[in-house]
């Protein structure tokens, strides 16, 4: 039960997200619809739900069926207005999910634009495939990166993240907590996801899929009853599965992998599961936590160069995100570049 003071200090921005809500809900405020399926992935927190690892599941789930195009705020990039990422872009262009999921998928269109109707507008103008036409085309599908709360479009399907390790029901508004939005909103979501799940149903690495369904089927009903759901909405929980190590620079060294020990340093909003896998690797020797979105300055990087050094057997590693942000960096010493690493993760729904 939160202190009297403490509900005083949250009503403001409380009464400010009743009252916008509240304006969409009665039509006040107008949502736009579009003739294509838009896909809405977002949250009801300020980050460390998972939005781009399970942005890349759906694209996963889709690109055999359709022309796709994912687009996004471009959070922290330099760059204004809508702009489709180009093979050669930075992260200071189209910022670091957009420029990881254009590095994990080439072929797909992914635009950035801070006013989402804007930019859906901008991509339905894009030319039909025809002969002698180049991409990027008019997508069929069109996913939008944490965009829950930009109520003036009307998606087609809406999904919510919610981490298993802090879930809504448990938290507060922004500034106590790290809920942006009213939890209750989650009800306008047709799908929920409960994101970073315990491996269900696991044994020596391998899943048992038929006792997952057994673990998850009582601890689902639990979930559904702490978020209040309707009958009618869908709650799925994901698990993070991480993949082998990847150089950062090309000047990396592989034989650094097998190192008994370890360091790493992340610029996310919750490193817990990464340090967990890293733990399960090598022994851990130190960490460094920068902000969410760091954009890793030169201060930043010659904090990084002098900390690693101090560590000169140890393999070095960072997140994917993260990675995106040092790749070209003039900075990194030559030392660090040889130790290097970042490990690719994606995300698997849990079936139950």
């Amino acid at each position: 039960m939160l202190p009297l003071k403490s509900k005083i200090l949250l009503f403001p921005y409380w009464l400010a997200l009743k009252a916008r809500h509240f304006l969409y809900d009665k039509g006040i405020k107008k949502s736009h619809s579009y003739p294509v399926p838009v896909i809405c992935l977002g949250n009801i927190t300020v980050g460390g739900t998972g939005k781009t690892p399970h942005t890349e599941m759906i694209i996963r789930m889709l690109e055999n069926k359709y022309r796709i195009a994912v687009l996004s705020r471009g959070y922290k990039r330099k760059t204004k207005g809508f702009r489709i990422a180009a093979p050669g872009d930075t992260f200071a262009q189209i910022g670091d999910e957009p420029l990881q999921i254009k590095h994990k998928f080439p072929h797909i269109t992914v635009a950035v634009c801070e006013d989402r109707c804007t930019g859906i507008d901008n991509l339905l103008a894009l030319p039909e495939p025809s002969a002698g036409k180049e991409s990027p085309f008019r997508p069929q599908v069109i996913i939008l990166d944490d965009a829950f709360q930009h109520r003036r479009v009307k998606p087609s399907h809406s999904i919510v993240l919610v981490n298993w390790h802090r879930p809504i029901f448990t938290d507060n508004l922004l500034p106590i907590g790290r809920l942006r939005d009213l939890p209750e909103q989650i009800r306008r979501a047709q799908s929920v996801i409960v994101t970073k799940s315990p491996l269900f149903g696991e044994h020596d690495g391998i899943i048992d899929y038929e006792l997952a369904a057994q673990q998850l089927a009582p601890v689902a009903k639990e979930w559904r009853k702490n978020l209040q759901l309707r009958d009618d909405q869908q709650l799925c929980f994901s698990c993070i599965l991480y993949d082998e190590p990847l150089p950062v620079d090309p000047a990396a060294d592989n034989r650094y992998l097998y190192a008994q020990s370890a360091i790493f340093f992340t610029g996310i909003a919750s490193d817990t599961e990464f340090r967990n896998h890293i733990v399960g690797r090598h022994k851990v020797l130190d960490s460094i936590k920068f902000p969410d979105h760091c954009n890793f300055s030169k201060g930043d990087i010659k904090e990084i160069n002098n900390w690693a050094a101090q560590y000169p057997t140890s393999a070095v590693y960072t997140t994917e995100k993260d990675s995106k942000r040092l790749i070209g960096n003039p900075h990194l010493s030559e030392e660090l570049k040889k130790r290097l690493f970042y490990i690719p993760i994606k995300t698997e729904i849990i079936p139950y």
